[in-house]
């Protein structure tokens, strides 16, 4: 099922249309608080949010959806800002696409995000020195203690733990957490190290698990006694 919240009615009920034809079961709304109502009673399997609400401002709702559903969401907007992406990305959001787009990608985006999502439910608990990744409930624990990380920063930790030694390059990043084989753009990756370096207790300048290898990509590895 996909939920859509969006207060422009001729692109809800394109949106509506289109996602139908692809065989998605849709519901939507004109208004946040309503929307949220319906994803804490009923998640979808996907969220499609735009930014602009009339009742509460798109950020302020993705961050209240955080706060009670690890639901997969797609923000779906005009805002294009790097800024407002980045913030957007942080504050909880899986996939970001830029009004206009087409009915394609969207249901692209949102069939790669059930996938992916489908397919870390029957992954293994993966422990790597003091971490320990539950992919099945999206939990992560380091040295015992657990740490809040948003569904993306869990999506690319537990790809690179389950390949632990191995250099994973950008490009393989964006194709299979990201989930864009057309290519994307290094900098969502590196804000998003840049964040899971942060809460793993560590820096770029002084790695622990992350380790970067200039010119080819990124590896995960258990930090040196």
């Amino acid at each position: 099922m996909v939920t859509i919240i969006e207060d422009d009615p001729g692109i809800r009920e394109s949106l509506v249309r289109a996602l139908t034809n692809r065989s998605h079961e849709v519901t939507a709304f004109s208004r946040g608080l309503p929307g949220l109502e319906s994803v804490v009673a009923s998640p979808p399997d996907v969220l499609i949010l735009d930014l602009g609400l009339p009742d509460i401002d798109g950020p302020a709702l993705l961050v209240e959806i955080r706060k009670v559903s690890g639901v997969p969401i797609i923000v779906a907007t005009a805002r294009d800002d790097d800024d407002v992406v980045v913030r957007t990305l942080h504050a909880g959001a899986d996939d970001y696409v830029i009004k206009p787009f087409s009915a394609e990608q969207l249901d692209a985006r949102i069939v790669a995000l059930m996938r992916r999502t489908k397919s870390m439910e029957g992954t293994p608990i993966i422990e790597l020195g003091g971490l320990r990744i539950d992919p099945r409930h999206h939990v992560t624990h380091l040295d015992g203690n657990e740490i809040e990380l948003t569904r993306k920063e869990f999506d690319l930790l537990a790809y690179l733990a389950a390949r632990p030694g191995v250099v994973v390059t950008k490009t393989e990043l964006l194709a299979e957490v990201w989930r864009q084989p057309w290519g994307g753009s290094d900098k969502t990756v590196d804000v998003h190290l840049s964040w899971l370096r942060r809460k793993l207790g560590e820096t770029a300048a002084e790695p622990r698990y992350l380790r970067a290898v200039r010119g080819v990509g990124v590896k995960l590895v258990a930090p040196e006694p």
